[in-house]
């Protein structure tokens, strides 16, 4: 945030500092007014640290014979004050930049520091003094510093011990702290300052691109010349990142006070006509609220930014802003301009030459992304949104623009394949609460707001004004009643769960697998946490999470489960750091039993082994390929031996590795790389390989792979699985859009799967809906289930056992 000053003063004379006051003397003069050292940082934008001072008194101060002195948040007993020796004065009303340690990064330099140090200042915490002289202090406490009479001024950020009272917030590679409005010296560091972007100002009041925002107190109230497209240009970065603009012309057209603070300008007068540059940017007030209205028509100066959420070295696209700047208001009331109407955009999503695309010319009639960079920054109008991810607690929903496109039963939009992102979403923020919305529900009339880019999910409506929300009064499912000859399968992801989560989660998960489950026979189960959760202090057990969870299903009138399943080694399979997330089995004894062989741990790996001429298995519940490179720090499936009616059941769980690390579907780079699939293929071929043991053992072996595969139907893992026809994805048993399981940034997709050997010809396969749509969830995946007739191993046998079960069944009607 730009430190502001009063009015200059008159008098030319420079003074010296009178009698230097201890820290606890408030300043009526000279003070530090911003301090920032990300400078040159992955991320940063500026090159290098500085120091800001202000004088807020109304005669010039000398700084000759002084010092800023920087230590680091924590000092030891070695450690001392780094020294920048300063000479020079401060003008009344003005500031005096000190330039610090320049690094590799960034891209705008400072403006002409009035001096010079090499201070390696920490981007996140660290304390800051103005002093009396140039001998380093040695002061290295709070109690100490203050007590210290050449402290002029001290600042304490981030995790300082010694500070003023309360240090100011934590910094980063992209946030200095900042004096507020008035220069106050409360002797409170985290009262006096505030946390936003960096905006170094010299002593010619000068800031990054050379430019003079009050070159004086009656500027000349012409348009410069350049105008908003020539800004935004016709590729998605700007040919002018890192120039100054002066007078740039437009009407305000919203604000925002909270959160990344500015305002929208567009363009009403001088419009081009290429479709592929936008009218509208936005103006980056960092960590102060814009003074100006909507209405106001006014001349912005500024220097030209490409901010990146999430920083320079992630995948995401950048936003296009006007930073550090200046306003002139011209005149207020004006006729805002309408807004342009979304509908129907392109359904390709965006071109994918094979890297980058942000040099790329923007073709807004062929794609759907380009259409939208094209809007960046200008009104826009989305009428009777309907809801396809529901809301979250940042104020966030997603909804479509394209209201046919792969539209599923429930309201969703479904994800098929790599090539179809269903280009029609558009993610809605708002600066305060959302209603609770779910997929289906739709926000009537229209919803007007300005198009930026965004972390996590690119472009977004930053809604000004929301539609009416209207429900949908979408119900949770609750799958069919099984026959007493059919088996049932379930798997449940229950996202995380330990004893510490509130009961209410255990009721509500208990509730899906009573109410919605109805109950079934086997319940793979995955990210069960150890009985501390993401405490981490070596504790890997995890029955107090599973008998709590168990006896909530048994107080939601279900059966009493049982349980297997495997401690892991600890830290070793990956997911929340502590938690020790592991796959297990929940199962009904009074409808299947278990077949226990002793022996299984974490590192034994379960063999296939025949017993009277059929597959069994050396150890049960045992861990498949446990040391195999391929589960290394991810979880290790579980295979079970299973008896139903006499016949043989093998259910493996599963969780494989997740997508972290994969650039975004809406980045920069096209095709995004989706790194973690290398590894999820590994583990698909382990797994397969295991089941080819068990077929290899007995062609007639049920099998059944269940759980989160942290993948597509369409992927290359599920390829891995089926590709031969020996497995088959029951996801694919589905019609192409009712094929999802969890929603993922407005897509409707399958990361969840229940995979069974093609022996088995008897079954039903539901997926049931009952948390991903809802803004309101017991886990963020929706449970499967599968209730199948077992194979006895012969296929005429079959025959002869499933027609007396059918008969059986009819006459228990």
């Amino acid at each position: 945030m730009r430190s502001t000053l009063p009015g200059v003063g008159t008098a030319v004379a420079a003074l010296v500092f009178a009698a230097v006051p201890a820290v606890a003397a408030p300043s009526p003069d000279a003070l530090i007014s911003e301090v920032y050292g990300g400078g040159g940082n992955s991320g940063a934008t500026l090159t290098q640290d500085f120091v800001e001072l202000a004088n807020k008194g109304t005669v010039p101060v000398s700084l000759d014979g002084f010092s800023v002195q920087y230590i680091s948040a924590s000092p030891g007993a070695a450690t001392q004050w780094g020294v920048t020796p300063l000479t020079g004065s401060i003008a009344a009303g003005k500031t005096f930049l000190v330039a610090q340690a320049k690094g590799a990064g960034g891209t705008v330099e400072l403006p002409a520091p009035d001096a010079t140090g090499t201070l390696a200042m920490s981007a996140t915490g660290g304390t800051i003094a103005l002093v009396s002289g140039t001998t380093a202090l040695t002061c290295k406490t709070a109690a100490d510093c203050a007590a210290e009479p050449r402290i002029k001024d001290l600042v304490g950020y981030g995790t300082a011990a010694v500070r003023e009272t309360t240090a100011t917030g934590a910094l980063s590679n992209t946030t200095s702290a900042s004096r507020t409005t008035g220069l106050p010296d409360t002797d409170n560091n985290s009262a006096d300052f505030t946390v936003g972007g960096p905006t170094p100002t010299n002593s010619k009041g000068e800031t990054p691109g050379g430019g003079n925002p009050d070159p004086d107190p009656d500027p000349d109230p012409t348009p410069g010349d350049k105008r908003i497209h020539d800004i935004q240009g016709v590729t998605r970065t700007s040919p002018l990142v890192g120039q100054k603009v002066t007078n740039v012309p437009g009407v305000v057209t919203g604000t925002r006070a909270t959160g990344d603070r500015g305002f929208w300008i567009q363009d009403v007068k001088t419009p081009d006509t290429d479709p592929r540059t936008s009218e509208g940017v936005f103006v980056y007030t960092g960590g102060t609220a814009p003074t100006v209205a909507v209405g106001d028509e006014v001349l912005v100066s500024g220097t030209i930014a490409e901010y990146r959420p999430g920083g320079e070295t992630g995948s995401n696209q950048t936003l296009t802003e006007i930073t550090t700047p200046t306003t002139l208001t011209l005149s207020k009331g004006n006729a805002v301009p309408a807004p342009v109407v979304v509908k129907n955009i392109p359904a390709a999503y965006l071109p994918a030459p094979g890297g980058s695309i942000e040099q790329l010319p923007l073709e807004p009639a062929k794609y759907g992304l380009d259409y939208f960079e094209s809007l960046e920054g200008t009104l826009v109008q989305v009428d009777d949104a309907r809801v396809v991810g529901p809301s979250n607690s940042f104020g966030e929903v997603w909804v479509t623009v394209n209201p046919d496109q792969n539209r599923n039963q429930r309201g969703g939009t479904t994800y098929t394949a790599y090539d179809q992102q269903n280009s029609g979403r558009l993610k809605i923020k708002t600066a305060g609460a959302l209603p609770a919305a779910n997929v289906g529900d739709v926000f009537a009339g229209a919803t007007i707001g300005a198009i930026e880019y965004t972390n996590f999910g690119g472009y977004t409506l930053a809604a000004l004004t929301l539609g009416a929300h209207t429900p949908g009064n979408l119900q949770r499912e609750i799958t069919a009643q099984q026959k007493e000859s059919e088996l049932s399968v379930a798997t449940y992801n229950v996202e995380n769960l330990d004893p510490s989560d509130p009961q209410e989660k255990f009721d509500r998960l208990a509730e899906g697998v009573t109410t919605n489950l109805r109950s079934p026979d086997v319940v793979v189960l995955e990210e069960i946490q150890d009985n501390n959760g993401a405490t981490n202090d070596g504790v890997v057990a995890a029955d107090q999470t599973l008998q709590k969870f168990a006896d909530a299903i048994v107080a939601k009138g279900g059966p009493r489960y049982q349980w297997r399943q495997i401690d892991p080694e600890n830290l070793k399979d990956g997911g929340e750091p502590g938690g020790n997330i592991r796959v297990g089995f929940f199962f009904n004894p009074q409808r299947v039993s278990f077949v226990d062989r002793p022996g299984g741990d974490f590192k034994t790996p379960v063999q296939v082994v025949k017993k009277n001429g059929r597959a069994a298995l050396s150890v049960s519940p045992g861990r498949i390929d446990p040391l195999n490179d391929a589960w290394a720090n991810s979880r290790k499936p579980l295979a079970g031996e299973f008896k139903f009616r006499g016949r043989t059941v093998f259910v493996v769980a599963n969780h494989f590795n997740s997508k972290g690390g994969d650039e975004a579907i809406h980045g920069r780079n096209q095709p995004p790389n989706r790194t973690s699939e290398v590894q999820r293929g590994k583990q698909a071929a382990s797994l397969k390989a295991f089941t080819e043991q068990l077929r290899a053992a007995d062609r007639g072996a049920n099998v059944i792979l269940a759980g989160d595969l942290n993948d597509y139907q369409f992927s290359p893992a599920l390829k891995t699985l089926t590709g031969d026809g020996n497995l088959k994805a029951l996801i694919e048993t589905l019609p192409v859009n009712e094929r999802y399981s969890y929603v993922f940034e407005g897509n409707s997709q399958t990361l969840d799967h229940i995979v069974m050997s093609n022996n088995i010809t008897r079954f039903g396969y539901d997926v049931v809906h009952i948390n991903a749509e809802f803004a309101d969830q017991a886990s963020d995946h929706d449970p499967q289930i599968v209730r199948l007739r077992p194979s006895t191993g012969d296929a005429s046998v079959d025959k002869i056992v499933f027609a007396l079960e059918d008969v059986i069944d009819c006459l228990k009607k």
